[in-house]
């Protein structure tokens, strides 16, 4: 389900790989109530690619500490990516958030340990990203073929002159050293006049992967909810923008809302696309407890056609399940794919959301591992959650707490007819309640809508037969 992750889990910024029989999730690492982005070191997590919900935890594969540049781990660590050089080695490619240099380090398997190992650096030995002329480096992401290491990197804020577009710079086998200086593969917004990139400019989060003779660049535009695509013949120049993978919350999306309706708290975006099990997958983040800086991990089967091309796909709770979820049993809040108050709102805020906006989120402190869960509904909120196969549901159940008082609403449309209504009441602590309710046959959504005074949270859900 999504997040793939445990629910007491904040690696967004993915980039998957699959090495061998398994695939590898590579991000930056979040905190539970940090205040900042990526406050924690990086680790890692696999799974069988035959079997997306057993997850295993690498351990820490690199510590903040272990730069010569930040022996006090006073700057964090942000988003990474990883790429198997010449030698067969694996590469870890990052920049610290104070400094535009990119730093790499380097292991012996997937999981390393990775070591220190050096910064990307021209001839002369001057590290890219300080020389005159040079622009600042970020979120670096990689791609090796044969004896080449293809860097992309940028960021570009909407108006800043001073930043060109995301870049590319070619290194040498030793996979630090320059070996074609950088060159602009996507404008910025300042920039984009003109181009096929109107209205979706490069932002941050480059990442590259090849599908047959195609290169594909992924990337977070300036719409930031967004993660989009662009393609060429060449992984250096002639790219060409195609459209919107996916959006954090659904805006584009208008198969069940229309397509400026947010359906989440959005916020930035990064991920990339890889190949499954003969399946393709999209990775990318959503936001929770209430701010920018506790994200987590999701990921949505897509479809690449004939021609190449990649349709936007929706977010679903069932996420890495190519079915709909059985609609059978208890399932956990915390995989709400929709949350929403009574007023539309596109994104988190200003770092952090309205404290009257519901928002998903765990107790105790960062590492706890404790189930996720919802909290925050007041009048009008609403949580969705979609697909399920339902059979003969008849009966619904919803855990729930705190100061509020009235009726839970189940609908299976976002603004659709009412099934059927739970009565809540004040509670200390997590209280279920039961009522019966019949829903349609087949694939489904399901929304919770809380009508009454205060407010609740809701910790689990149950389908059950009469």
């Amino acid at each position: 389900m999504n997040p793939y992750l445990p629910s007491w889990e904040y690696i967004p910024d993915a980039e998957p790989y699959v090495f061998g029989d398994r695939v590898y999730i590579y991000g930056s690492h979040d905190q539970f109530n940090g205040h900042v982005y990526c406050l924690n070191d990086y680790v890692c997590y696999s799974a069988p690619v035959d079997d997306l919900a057993d997850w295993r935890y690498e351990g820490v594969i690199y510590k903040k500490e272990q730069d010569p540049l930040n022996p006090d781990g006073a700057m964090c660590l942000y988003a990474p990516d990883v790429t198997v050089g010449p030698d067969g080695r694996y590469y870890l490619y990052y920049v610290l958030d104070k400094v535009s240099v990119v730093s790499v380090a380097v292991g012996d398997t997937p999981v390393g340990p990775f070591e220190f190992y050096g910064y990307v650096k021209d001839q002369s030995g001057q590290r890219l990203g300080e020389r005159e002329g040079d622009q600042p480096q970020f979120d670096p992401g990689v791609l090796t073929e044969g004896n080449k290491t293809y860097l992309y990197t940028g960021f570009c804020p909407v108006g800043d002159q001073t930043r060109l577009g995301a870049m590319v710079t070619v290194l040498r086998e030793d996979m630090l050293t320059i070996e074609t200086e950088p060159q602009i593969i996507s404008p910025s917004e300042p920039y984009s006049e003109g181009s096929s990139f109107k209205g979706h400019e490069f932002f941050e989060a480059p990442s590259m992967r090849k599908i047959g003779d195609t290169y594909y660049f992924i990337y977070s535009s300036i719409v930031f909810h967004e993660l989009c695509y662009a393609t060429s013949a060449s992984p250096t120049e002639g790219f060409t923008y195609q459209g919107v993978i996916v959006s954090n919350n659904d805006i584009g999306i208008a198969t069940y809302k229309a397509p400026e309706t947010p359906m989440y708290f959005g916020g930035n975006n990064h991920g990339s696309m890889i190949e499954i099990n003969k399946q393709w997958f999209i990775f990318y983040h959503r936001h929770t407890n209430g701010s920018n800086f506790s994200r987590q991990g999701c990921m949505e089967p897509l479809t690449i056609n004939s021609e190449g091309r990649i349709d936007q796909v929706e977010i679903t709770s069932s996420g890495p399940n190519l079915v709909p979820l059985k609609g059978e049993g208890t399932y956990p809040a915390y995989i709400a794919c929709h949350l929403f108050g009574e007023k539309e709102t596109v994104y988190t805020g200003d770092l952090y959301l309205d404290p009257l906006m519901p928002r998903i989120t765990q107790e105790g402190k960062d590492g706890d591992q404790l189930e996720g869960y919802v909290e925050n509904l007041t009048h009008n909120s609403t949580c969705g959650f979609k697909y399920f196969d339902c059979k003969h549901v008849d009966q619904v159940s919803v855990t729930t707490r705190g100061y509020g008082k009235g009726v839970i609403e189940v609908r299976t449309t976002p603004k659709g007819d009412v099934h059927g209504e739970i009565p809540i009441d004040f509670t200390n602590v997590w209280t279920t309640y039961q009522q019966s309710i019949s829903l349609p046959e087949g694939k489904q959504s399901l929304y919770f809508t809380f009508n009454g005074q205060g407010r609740t949270a809701l910790k689990q859900f149950t389908f059950a037969k009469g």
